[in-house]
């Protein structure tokens, strides 16, 4: 009973000397603890303490070395900008510039089959426009001289007219009635007949212009090479122009036809009308054909001409279609 008792005791012992151990260790953790929390407060105020006199001290140097405000800052102009007290006239007088002056292109149709009155045109020394038709007897020569003048060239693109077949159009001309490849092959072969063109216009197609399908096929072509399009409108249903508004062709349109009337009276009233046409729109499209009357007035009316409007080769009067 003695031993069981004693045992007993001893047990009780450990177990007390276990929980003071633990106590002790749970202790000094704990005092370790407060010992780094005090540090770090101690740290943070003394950072907390520094910044504080820096930025005191930075305000002051601040203070210390501010410029002081001048009047010369405050002004919208540079400092060094100083005004003399007379106005010096500029060194070089700039002159009023010349009204602008509307511009107009002449293009004379149907050039290739008479050379004579091509040199006559070529003459004038002025910026006009040959038109000249594919396959033609004097193409060649007359596209050669025509560069070497300076002279713009064009393809007068042969088309089905209202009339057709008791009007020919001519050699390479394209028909409502030809299936699309035949159309376009035909076009091709008539544009590569003629190296120097920069566009084309069309030689009567009255009635083949009416037919979009057909001017998609053919504005299509134009465009892969960069030509542009001038509608000789030889028919008020045409349909050139929304056409080469959907391809985005540059694209212009004829105004006045100088010489569909073989007289001198009616050829003169109509390049006045040219005039006029390009004072209202800013620009204007006349053509004409190579005849010796159509020479003989323009010769007359080119010192008018080059007085109230500016002659341009055609190029220069087509747009882009917005």
């Amino acid at each position: 009973m003695c031993g069981m008792r004693s045992l007993w005791q001893q047990m009780s012992e450990k177990k007390t000397a276990r929980k003071e151990i633990l106590y002790s260790v749970f202790c000094v953790q704990r005092l370790r603890g407060i010992i780094v929390g005090l540090a770090f407060l101690t740290l943070l105020a003394v950072f907390a303490g520094y910044i504080s006199y820096s930025s005191v001290d930075g305000a002051e140097e601040l203070q210390v070395y501010d410029p002081p405000t001048f009047e010369i800052y405050s002004h919208e102009t540079p400092f060094f900008e100083f005004w003399p007290e007379e106005e010096i006239p500029p060194l070089r007088q700039i002159p009023k510039p010349e009204p602008v002056l509307p511009k107009v292109a002449i293009i004379i149709d149907d050039i290739g089959y008479d050379s004579a009155i091509a040199e006559k045109f070529l003459s004038l020394d002025a910026a006009i426009t040959f038109s000249i038709l594919p396959h033609s007897p004097f193409l060649k020569k007359i596209s050669s001289r025509a560069k070497t003048e300076g002279i713009e060239t064009m393809l007068h693109l042969p088309m089905e007219p209202r009339e057709y077949p008791q009007v020919n159009p001519g050699p390479g001309a394209l028909l409502t009635s030809m299936p699309p490849e035949q159309i376009i092959s035909q076009l091709r072969k008539n544009l590569d007949s003629l190296p120097f063109i920069k566009g084309v216009n069309n030689h009567m197609g009255s009635r083949m212009t009416t037919f979009s399908t057909n001017m998609y096929q053919i504005l299509s072509v134009l465009k892969k090479r960069d030509l542009f399009f001038i509608d000789s409108v030889t028919t008020g249903d045409s349909l050139c122009r929304s056409s080469a508004r959907l391809l985005q062709v540059p694209f212009a349109q004829r105004d006045v036809f100088l010489d569909h009337v073989q007289d001198a009276d009616f050829v003169r009233r109509q390049f006045r009308q040219l005039i006029r046409v390009a004072n209202h729109y800013g620009e204007a499209v006349g053509i004409g054909h190579p005849h010796n009357v159509t020479y003989q007035i323009f010769r007359e009316a080119l010192p008018e001409l080059r007085k109230k409007v500016r002659l341009v080769p055609a190029s220069e009067i087509v747009h882009n279609i917005g």
